[in-house]
């Protein structure tokens, strides 16, 4: 039987945390995790790596004035204290504080990194306070996050979705010769893997990204004996980037992630940038890292994940936890309430007011409308509406806010005019508020659903060569790999055409719009067409045409009616994005909208042809992903 209450061992260069379920050692002062021992398994982190590469807070940052990729730098403490200890709780503190003699070496941050076991729990919890006083010097700070480092003799099976899961490649099958560089480091080819049934395959972490909205569990499983090793995210308050933000989860290594901070699927736009003199205090986590076992008899891989689940159904019911003993992270009745309803009014659709079913709504810092994406310093704190457009926000930490919200079907962003404030103990009654989306006119045709996503487009088939087979007849298959080489395939000599009325958006719309591959390995600008006809021109008004975006890489979107050489185009975005969505099988990235009046004296009776050129061509990954394109007609005296 497990002991009555939690243990703490204190040795000179480690700290042991012991509830009778798990003992988890870390280094000390560094506080580094070193060894979790469970279920008869001596150590469930990879015993052949050095223990500073087995469990830790890592982050990546540059001194604001060197433009470079950024320093990798795995976060030691240099002080350990005891925070709390007695039957029910220990909690422990392992503490880096900079000075300025490290400037240029270190990032200029106070870091103090929080471990927490509770009496009867299976796992343990993380959570760290990063602070940057006024008399500092300015930095980025590109990533953050927790990594565990698994065995990889015991851990081969990935969860992270009940349809994304499978046994995965060891990290030997990576590197040469069994593995083989694709065209980028991230992606291999396995050639000749241990395993020989998954010669073929290409493995990327890329393939394994999720949402934040979607990543609340992942891990790994062990048959023998029947172990997961679980890392859960509670709640996305302190992650950047809103619900729809990308993030890595577990990949081959075995590798656990609890990405906080990253700039994958956005790029530049989610780096903080700190000023000098910029105070800023932060809470990430904490998280929660769960191990459970399975009775021989039963299918592990089945009833473990399903464990899962619900002990992240119970941490997620349990937030804001009661028991981390640090000020920085308020607790229930120190927070505050928003509710409301949320209406949309298009008087082109209905003449009533239309319920903002499954809307996203969210409190963010304030900004400019549809900033919330790209803001990443503080909290953010989201939900979804009923079907009936009802929403409430719970325990939001006390701050000003602004009232941001998307709707699926919809496109553009709303946001509340006023500043909201957050108290302790407060509850606001936002009653109801109406969304009216972008719109002049009628609409004379549309491709597409406006849902910030690609996926409704026709994503190909991979090339045999390169085929993660978790992802065949899968709907996440735009997951495969290379799958922007197969425009060149499918248009080898002409762009796509699109007719309005006889194309299906479906089979007819490649997902990206990229460029095309030439035989000395350069690449060329691509021109898509929507052709569409118009029985009569409103001679004396303007016509408009919504573009929504769901990534950009590097790219430009130049739009012409009518006439291909027009130059300069009616339209051009100039160089905008560097998501990466197209190489990282992200399907979107970062949303953008874009509202391009046609003058009447563009359009024809009968046939007209929208040109839509992405001009910018020097390699495979540059393009643009649309979401949703809309064409109006001139307003209408009965709608508006």
């Amino acid at each position: 039987m497990p002991p009555i209450g939690v243990q703490l061992l204190i040795q000179d260069r480690h700290v042991m945390m012991d509830n009778g379920f798990v003992q988890v050692t870390l280094s000390n002062p560094e506080g580094i995790v070193t060894g979790i021992r469970y279920n008869g398994i001596d150590n469930l982190l990879e015993i052949r790596n050095e223990e500073t590469n087995r469990g830790y807070w890592d982050l990546v940052w540059s001194e604001a004035t060197t433009g470079t990729t950024g320093i990798f730098d795995v976060i030691k403490g240099t002080k350990f204290e005891v925070i709390v200890e007695n039957d029910d709780q220990v909690e422990l503190s392992f503490t880096r504080t900079w000075d300025p003699s490290q400037e240029g070496k270190l990032v200029p941050l106070n870091i103090d990194k929080r471990f927490i076991m509770v009496r009867g729990s299976s796992g343990f919890y993380s959570y760290a306070i990063y602070e940057h006083l006024q008399e500092w010097p300015a930095f980025e700070l590109g990533e953050t996050r927790i990594a565990f480092k698994l065995r990889k003799d015991k851990f081969h099976y990935m969860a992270m979705a009940d349809n994304r899961q499978r046994y995965m490649p060891l990290p030997d099958d990576r590197l040469p010769p069994r593995g083989q560089p694709l065209a980028y480091p991230e992606a291999v080819l396995l050639v000749n893997p241990i395993e020989p049934d998954l010669k073929g395959e290409v493995d990327d972490k890329y393939q394994y990204s999720c949402d934040n909205k979607d990543s609340r569990v992942h891990g790994w499983i062990c048959t023998d004996p029947p172990v997961g090793f679980w890392q859960i995210t509670p709640s996305n308050e302190f992650r950047s980037g809103g619900p729809v933000k990308q993030n890595l989860t577990s990949h081959v290594g075995p590798t656990t992630l609890a990405v906080f901070l990253s700039a994958h699927y956005s790029g530049d736009d989610l780096v903080p940038k700190f000023a000098a003199g910029e105070y800023w205090k932060k809470v990430f986590g904490p998280v929660f890292m769960y191990v459970n076992s399975e009775y021989l008899g039963n299918d592990p891989l089945i009833s473990l994940w399903e464990d899962a689940k619900i002990q992240m159904m119970i941490e997620v019911q349990s937030w804001p936890y009661s028991f981390p003993a640090s000020e920085n992270f308020p607790k229930s009745d120190q927070r505050g309430d928003v509710s409301g309803r949320l209406l949309i009014r298009d008087g082109y659709i209905s003449d009533d007011y239309i319920s903002a079913n499954g809307a996203y709504v969210g409190l963010a810092p304030p900004g400019d409308v549809g900033s919330w994406q790209r803001e990443c310093k503080d909290y953010q704190f989201w939900t979804t509406t009923d079907a009936d457009g009802y929403f409430s926000i719970n325990d939001i930490r006390t701050d000003d806010y602004n009232l941001n919200a998307w709707v699926p079907g919809f496109i553009g962003d709303y946001q509340y005019d006023d500043v909201i404030t957050i108290t302790s103990g407060c509850e606001v009654d936002m009653g109801e508020l109406v969304y009216e989306p972008p719109r002049d006119g009628p609409t004379l045709w549309e491709i597409g659903i406006p849902d910030r996503s690609a996926a409704e487009f026709y994503v190909p088939d991979p090339n045999p060569n390169y085929i993660n087979n978790l992802f065949v007849n899968h709907p996440d298959r735009f997951r495969q790999y290379g799958l922007w080489d197969r425009y060149t395939e499918l248009y080898p000599d002409a762009d796509l055409v699109y007719t309005v009325g006889v194309s299906d958006y479906s089979k007819d719309w490649f997902f990206a719009q990229v460029t095309r591959k030439k035989d000395d390995n350069k690449y060329q600008a691509t021109t898509w067409q929507i052709k569409f006809k118009l029985d009569d021109v409103d001679k004396n008004g303007t016509y408009k045409l919504r573009v929504a975006l769901a990534s950009a890489t590097l790219s430009e979107l130049q739009v012409r009616v009518n006439n291909p050489k027009e130059n300069p185009p009616l339209f051009t975005s100039g160089l905008i994005g560097r998501d990466n969505s197209i190489a990282r099988h992200g399907i979107h990235g970062l949303y953008w909208l874009y509202n391009v009046k046609i003058p009447s004296s563009r359009l024809v009776e009968g046939d007209n042809t929208i040109f839509l050129t992405q001009p910018r061509s020097t390699g495979p990954f540059q393009g643009i992903m649309y979401d949703y394109i809309r064409l109006e007609g001139p307003p209408s005296v009965s709608s508006k």
